[in-house]
């Protein structure tokens, strides 16, 4: 297979996965990462150098839309992004001393445990409780565009989930996901946002924690503009059109989606992590 054919496949994939990361907050590196490494045979670090890239291609291309039509928790995202930050610079110091088969079984369960907690999340049923004081303090609490009108909803459990994002920026410096896993798992698991404005602020926040990684992984080599480049023009492209769609479509098939992608792409680096001991 040539060259030039071999690029043109990765754009079209990185298309397809541009549109699962806007649609689900994870940025395109949950399926980026796992489809260089497994269909493209890409070494796992040069793999997160090029997600990374494209992850701040996704943010840029998504979170305009979703922030013009008002489903981006500005104080929310800018707030979780403290910790993010700093976390996504620690995981990018520490990936020359961990092995790529650890890289890899770790990103797995990573997956698997995200996909189980958002399957079984049911929203709504703890709405009547009060906000988070602090959520309260900072006028964290919204509303959202929703078939029936704007929809309010309440913030929860606000200092667990910085603290949550520290780890979440160590799995993007690491893994080079531009931590949008762990992003949805502690807006929508542990704050109790509504799916929705989950992955939108998602889709805000992972940018930001992917470029300050993405500076280190260029200090190491870790970023090949040859590879990097149809990724994120192709990831760029998917990510305005998931964006689009994610305005139409209910959260219950979102939330289905999310899992089924996370379960497979999860199984799959298991494997792979495994094997290559």
């Amino acid at each position: 297979m040539s060259t030039a054919l071999v690029l043109i496949l990765m754009a079209i994939g990185s298309f397809v996965t541009g549109i699962v990361g806007a649609l689900t907050g994870l940025g395109g590196g949950i399926i980026l990462v796992p489809m260089l490494v497994l269909l493209f045979d890409i070494h796992m670090r040069y793999a997160a150098g090029a997600s990374l890239v494209a992850v701040i291609a996704t943010s840029s291309g998504a979170a305009a839309a979703f922030l013009r039509e008002g489903y981006t928790n500005l104080r929310v995202g800018m707030f979780l992004q403290l910790t993010s930050i700093g976390g996504g610079i620690l995981g990018a110091f520490l990936l020359t001393m961990v092995p790529v088969p650890v890289l890899m079984t770790a990103f797995g369960l990573i997956l698997l445990y995200s996909g189980y907690l958002s399957f079984r999340r049911k929203e709504g049923w703890d709405e009547d409780r009060p906000s988070d004081p602090l959520a309260v303090r900072l006028r964290m609490e919204g509303s959202f565009p929703a078939p029936g009108g704007w929809q309010s909803y309440k913030v929860y459990r606000v200092i667990p989930s910085f603290l949550l994002m520290g780890a979440a920026g160590i799995v993007s410096g690491l893994l080079g996901i531009g931590a949008g896993a762990v992003n949805v798992l502690a807006m929508d698991q542990v704050m109790r946002l509504p799916y929705k404005v989950s992955t939108s602020t998602s889709n805000f926040m992972i940018g930001i924690t992917a470029a300050a990684s993405a500076g280190i992984y260029l200090h190491h080599g870790y970023i090949d503009p040859v590879l990097a480049m149809p990724v994120m023009l192709g990831v760029f492209g998917g990510a305005v059109v998931g964006a689009k769609l994610l305005m139409f479509l209910r959260a219950k098939p979102l939330r289905i989606f999310f899992s089924v992608v996370v379960l497979i792409m999860a199984l799959e680096m298991i494997y792979k992590g495994l094997t290559q001991w």
